[in-house]
């Protein structure tokens, strides 16, 4: 047998465009002039750079660079280049481009290793070929790839979650741990939030509800959540959970302990890739990215200090990628005529997408197709992980993916039709409790920004392609419907927004249907439209977000903070945070200054050794600030709980209840929509009604209750009482006498009951046992007999006319707040409805105080 020749053995060539003409099986004669551009860039001047990030927009032909880059670098450096994927599906469909269309000789080493065939192995452990795998190929305990010279990683504006779930310890709900570690937690937690945890959900927002377990606090039960996780941490019974806690054990005051409705989630602020070898020792790392941003959030994402950005050349970056047509129906149309309409354009497109922040949104979906769409083939994410093909090849099938806004691509003719129902905005629960608790959504924006360009453009993935794009759910709609929202897209973009919007205003299902199906055709009609929105374009400005020269200069300084705790260097990580305070300046960053003054007030606390010391001293000025920096976070205000010493230093608010009234009230006006005030007008209209009939008095109470912030309920069994609203500490529980009227008597059958509401309701509401709840009755009745005296002595007296006056005045000044919210975490927003609420008299606070005693107010007679 003769000698094998050395087959990779050729002259290496001056950049990787020129690298490309060498490849005598590419399909393709030459690269396009933006990527010959951004190639030699980064050639002259980013070879050498340890952490870099290569601008290239939806369409410029991004695998081919990043592929072009790790082959050169292979045969000119001898690098062992590895191209990180997010998903399988990916993987495949990068490996199948780089071998058949750009004559670059790969191997996919994603999966299973023990599936790997040896010859790949050999492949690229000896720098023959690149390796592609996905982002959990690397980010593992255990990776293949322990050393590897180059990571190209690809998508990498959806690189959080993946790369961050290395050092994310997610815990279900009903999970033996969960009740465990739930068990273990009770005597830390208000009644209501430990029901919140353990699944008695109070009412329907209780679903996205989120806390976060104070630093201070977590310090305190390090030792005994430890042990509660080493018990559960098996990895012959679940090797996910054992290898996580092998990483995160030891390390909880670097971490934070976030409890959800459907998990607990253990996780660092930001991932320490620092000490994970294969990806911190690599000689280089690109990040190729649709947006580079200019807010810090790639160092965010990835835990690196500093990366060099290559920018796309001058006005690539600008323009758009394909055509897309949105549709609003939710401006013209019920909920049900939305359905009705989602699955008329499905019957009409044959294939269509549907994109869902959640499983359940993703099961209605699924519900509604397989009952009105019966010959129709569901795909889940998991159908077409790996293989998209059987959905692409069928003419009747609906593609509804959870949370998945990135990785699968359908453009051409594979899928005209995208349904987008629900903004994807937080991911996690980190992410969630930061935008919702703190106030500080504008750390995010950019990255909920990439989220929606992503989710929207799944079907458009190159200039000839085009896509109608129908947006549902609330929040998704205000923000694509909201000029100031959408003003930080590409003007491209927002020609097609302004479009979309006027074609879906004031329209019936019909004319809606009817445009779609002129798309569909894409004849004259389509294209007369098409013209409207090229033509558009010059007439839009793209803005900045505000905030990012602040958020820029911190984020390094914050990685080291990370790097600093993890290492257990206290003193190192305290002086990064006063650092990181210094620049945080914007009045937009109010929530995220009041994180990091909370930091370091933490980290203060435990350099402490006594609560008089300098540190201790410290950690409550750093607390005070905080909570001065945003004064309505219900949160910040609690930490006296858990720190001693704060009781006489709650600042602006002492009063949590209406802070977290705020709160609720806050995520009731979410789900409204901020583009009008129909909902709100609609529920303001339908409570007004029931409260003026005696039948629906108390339906009408509850629905008031809600609207207002509270958890309101009521329940028809046997000796229940009527309506209650609840809040922090504090609840009342009404006896509506609806149906009486000025001459009834008021007896003391009646009058027993109604005093023996409070303890009805500590033992049968999920989370009120240590509420204190005052009774109030609620009636037109202004006599009472003596024997009811005495059980009147305690229960609040409310005269139904007064009640009813109370309740319009009441939606009158929820209309004023509604009116001026300008969406989720906006602080100063809060302050003002802090104030409202307060001044009107709308708190539970002022309810129970400004009630007389029935005792007093009523006329007793024999």
């Amino acid at each position: 047998m003769a000698f094998k020749t050395n087959i990779s053995a050729s002259t290496s060539t001056t950049n990787p465009a020129a690298h490309f003409k060498t490849l005598t099986k590419r399909q393709y004669p030459d690269v396009m002039p933006h990527q010959k551009d951004i190639l030699e860039a980064y050639a002259s001047d980013f070879a050498d750079k340890s952490d870099v990030a290569l601008q290239l927009p939806t369409g410029s032909g991004k695998t081919l660079v990043g592929l072009l880059i790790a082959d050169w670098r292979r045969q000119k450096f001898g690098d062992r280049a590895v191209y990180l994927c997010p998903t399988r599906q990916l993987v495949n469909q990068t490996v199948n481009q780089a071998l058949h269309q750009y004559g670059i000789d790969v191997v996919d080493l994603s999966g299973s290793t023990k599936k790997f065939a040896p010859a790949d192995k050999t492949d690229f452990i000896t720098g023959a070929k690149v390796a592609v795998s996905t982002y959990s190929g690397l980010f593992n305990t255990h990776p293949f790839f322990e050393d590897p010279d180059l990571i190209i990683v690809d998508d990498a504006h959806a690189a959080e979650n993946y790369i961050a779930n290395m050092w994310s310890l997610g815990i279900a709900a009903g999970t033996t741990l969960h009740l465990a570690l739930s068990k273990f937690l009770h005597q830390h937690l208000d009644p209501q939030d430990h029901s919140r945890l353990t699944g008695d959900w109070i009412g329907s927002a209780d679903a996205n509800w989120v806390e976060k377990l104070s630093t201070p606090l977590v310090t305190k039960l390090e030792a005994g959540l430890s042990e509660i996780v080493d018990g559960h941490a098996d990895i012959d019974t679940d090797a996910e959970l054992y290898f996580k806690w092998s990483l995160l054990r030891g390390h909880l005051d670097a971490c934070h302990v976030y409890l959800g409705s459907r998990e607990i989630l253990i996780r660092p602020l930001i991932p320490p890739t620092s000490t994970h070898a294969p990806f911190a020792n690599a000689g280089q790392r690109i990040f190729m990215s649709a947006t580079l941003g200019k807010g810090g959030d790639l160092e965010r994402l990835t835990g690196r200090k500093a990366i060099d950005r290559l920018k796309a050349p001058d006005g690539f970056q600008n323009a758009g990628v394909g055509r897309r047509f949105f549709i609003f129906p939710s401006l013209s149309l019920t909920g049900d005529q939305t359905d009705g309409l989602r699955l008329a354009m499905q019957e009409r497109s044959g294939r269509s997408l549907i994109l869902t922040p959640s499983d359940a949104q993703a099961k209605a979906h699924t519900a509604l197709v397989e009952k009105h769409l019966e010959d129709y083939e569901v795909f889940d994410k998991d159908d077409i992980e790996l293989n998209k093909a059987p959905f692409v090849a069928s003419t009747k099938a609906v593609a509804i993916l959870a949370n998945r806004f990135d990785g699968i691509d359908f453009p051409g003719d594979e899928c005209r039709l995208l349904c987008v129902d629900g903004l994807p905005k937080a991911m996690n629960s980190q992410e969630r409790f930061i935008m919702s608790k703190m106030g500080a959504t504008a750390l995010f924006n950019e990255r909920i920004q990439t989220r929606i360009l992503q989710a929207v453009g799944r079907c458009t993935r190159a200039l000839q392609d085009r896509s109608a794009v129908l947006v549902t759910g609330v929040e998704l709609v205000d923000f694509l419907a909201d000029n100031r929202k959408w003003k930080h897209f590409h003007p491209e973009l927002q020609a097609e927004l302004t479009f979309g919007l006027d074609q879906s205003k004031n329209v019936t299902a019909e004319s809606i249907f009817d445009n779609f199906d002129m798309f569909l055709k894409n004849g004259s009609d389509w294209s007369g439209a098409d013209g409207m929105i090229r033509n558009s374009i010059g007439t839009f400005v793209q803005a900045d977000f505000p905030a990012m020269d602040d958020l820029a200069k911190v984020a390094p300084h914050e990685v080291s903070y990370q790097e600093a705790i993890w290492n257990k260097n206290f003193t190192g990580a305290l002086a990064e945070a006063k650092t990181i305070l210094t620049h945080l300046n914007h009045s937009d960053l109010r929530g995220y200054r009041a994180l990091w003054h909370y930091l370091a007030g933490s980290i203060a606390l435990r350099l402490s050794e006594s609560d008089l010391d300098a540190q201790a001293v410290s950690a409550r000025l750093q607390f005070s600030k905080s909570r001065s920096a945003a004064p309505s976070i219900s949160w910040l205000n609690a930490l006296s709980r858990d720190v001693s010493g704060l009781e006489d230093e709650a600042g602006p608010y002492q009063n949590t209840e209406v802070l977290k009234q705020v709160e609720a009230l806050e995520q009731q006006f979410l789900t409204m929509g901020t583009i009008n005030n129909i909902k709100f007008e609609k529920r303001a209209a339908k409570i007004q009604g029931e409260l003026s009939q005696a039948n629906t008095f108390e339906a009408g109470q509850v629905a008031l209750g809600t609207l207002l912030g509270f958890s309101a309920g009521n329940d028809e069994s046997d000796a229940a009482p009527d309506p209650w609203w609840l809040g922090d500490k504090i609840g009342v529980v009404f006896e509506a006498h609806a149906d009486g009227n000025e001459t009834t008597v008021f007896g003391a059958t009646k009058a027993r009951q109604a005093a023996g509401h409070p303890k009805w309701i500590r033992k049968n509401v999920a989370g009120a046992n240590e509420l204190e709840v005052s009774p109030i009755l609620a009636t037109p009745c202004k006599t009472a007999k003596s024997g009811a005296e005495p059980h009147l002595e305690d229960v609040g007296y409310w005269e139904l006319s007064s009640f009813r006056a109370w309740a319009l005045h009441a939606v009158n000044v929820l209309r004023e707040l509604k009116g001026t919210f300008p969406g989720e975490g906006d602080l100063i927003w809060r302050d003002e409805a802090v104030q409202k609420l307060i001044s009107d008299g709308l708190s539970l606070e002022a309810i129970r105080s400004d009630r007389p005693m029935a005792s007093a107010a009523m006329t007793i007679v024999a």
